[in-house]
């Protein structure tokens, strides 16, 4: 005598999702499986832009930090400056006419 043991509620519903509901089962695993993709691409796309942000205001940075050396540049090469650091503190001075020699290149 087989000793058969009377379906349980569980059994049942596992039985008539297997025979009678597999399109209903499929479709059940498609919502979630495109529930989680759409959470994953919300998240990446926040991530990146999280990201771009990031790198415009870095950008945002440099160019500032560039425009102020650019002028600073062009503080430290002005003609004035250059012309009495020369004379001030290395004793420079302009040459006598009558000392200047000029050389011709053919």
């Amino acid at each position: 005598m087989i000793n058969k043991q009377p379906p349980t509620l569980i059994r049942s519903i596992w039985n008539d999702l297997i025979s009678v509901g597999r399109v209903p089962l499929i479709l059940l695993f498609l919502i979630f499986a495109s529930s989680i993709a759409v959470v994953l691409t919300t998240y990446n796309t926040r991530h990146q832009i999280t990201l771009r942000d990031e790198l415009l205001e870095s950008r945002e940075k440099l160019d500032s930090e560039w425009r102020n050396l650019i002028l600073e540049e062009n503080a430290l090469a002005e003609h004035t400056r250059v012309q009495r650091i020369a004379v001030k503190d290395l004793d420079m001075k302009r040459p006598d006419s009558d000392k200047e020699v000029v050389v011709n290149l053919k």
